[in-house]
């Protein structure tokens, strides 16, 4: 992994991490991507720290990080500083920053090691199967996001490179991004003026990359519009759920009616398929 493709994980690492801690209430969740020199780079944290572990690169194989990176496959130790299984390399940091029990997942995306989310007690007492099973389930979402990001930018590189769209730019990114902010925020706006006018802005910015024209586009609801935003960003699931306050399956049954519309196999089908026809910038 280059070292752009690792600092781009850091939002959506520390995303997960902030959900994490918020879901399991640990005092501590962090993590970070493997960095240039094939190390767990420890980058992104969530909950009180010293600061001890912060910039922290494990070597592969060492300490429990590493060990997780390299065997590809989660971990749990009771207490850090006697478990067996691991070097400890790194105890020093460990006790500098107070930690006990800790769960470290990798993060797998088709065969590579993106990187590993920890969480961890202060106290004495082990970890619950909960904390376990939501730390478990951390990693798959944002394997799941990343993957997508991946295949989503790969494809629009591409499109870039044959001119199906306007070329593919960090500028042109952050106006998708924002395009797909306001959809979500019409949700929650309530004076019907202001609505109207973010979703005037919306219809001005959804049509400026595509080739066609919205008028011979299928036509799709206001809220399959809102979840195909936000799947364009790499979102999953979970993630446009809440972020739209409507449940997963719903989400689910949004993505199979866009999908059938747009005559699209997969998501990333529909996104393209969608820009082509000038329904999302």
């Amino acid at each position: 992994m280059d070292r752009q493709t690792a600092a781009d994980d850091r939002p959506q690492i520390q995303r997960t991490l902030t959900r994490l801690r918020d879901a399991t209430e640990l005092p501590l969740a962090f993590g970070g991507g493997i960095n240039a020199n094939r190390q767990v780079w420890l980058t992104q944290f969530a909950g009180s720290t010293t600061g001890a572990l912060r910039g922290v690169a494990l070597d592969l194989g060492l300490g429990l990080g590493g060990r997780v990176a390299a065997l590809r496959r989660p971990m749990v130790v009771d207490d850090y500083a006697g478990a067996t299984g691991i070097s400890h390399h790194y105890d020093h940091i460990i006790a500098a920053e107070g930690l006990h029990a800790m769960v470290a997942v990798p993060v797998l995306v088709g065969r590579t090691v993106r990187g590993v989310l920890y969480g961890a007690q202060r106290n004495g007492l082990p970890l619950g199967d909960r904390v376990i099973q939501a730390a478990l389930e951390s990693a798959r979402d944002l394997e799941q996001s990343l993957a997508v990001r991946d295949e989503i930018t790969r494809r629009l590189d591409w499109l870039g490179e044959h001119a199906v769209t306007a070329p593919v730019t960090p500028q042109w990114e952050l106006v998708r991004e924002a395009y797909a902010e306001l959809r979500v925020l019409a949700n929650d706006v309530r004076q019907h003026a202001v609505r109207e006018r973010i979703e005037d802005v919306c219809r001005k910015l959804s049509p400026a990359a595509g080739t066609g024209s919205p008028d011979t586009a299928p036509a799709l609801s206001a809220r399959e519009l809102d979840v195909l935003a936000c799947v364009a960003l790499g979102w999953t699931n979970a993630q446009v759920a809440a972020d739209l306050d409507i449940k997963l399956e719903t989400v689910k049954s949004y993505l199979r009616s866009v999908m059938r519309k747009l005559a699209a196999h997969s998501r990333l089908e529909a996104v393209v398929t969608a820009r082509r026809y000038g329904l999302l910038p």
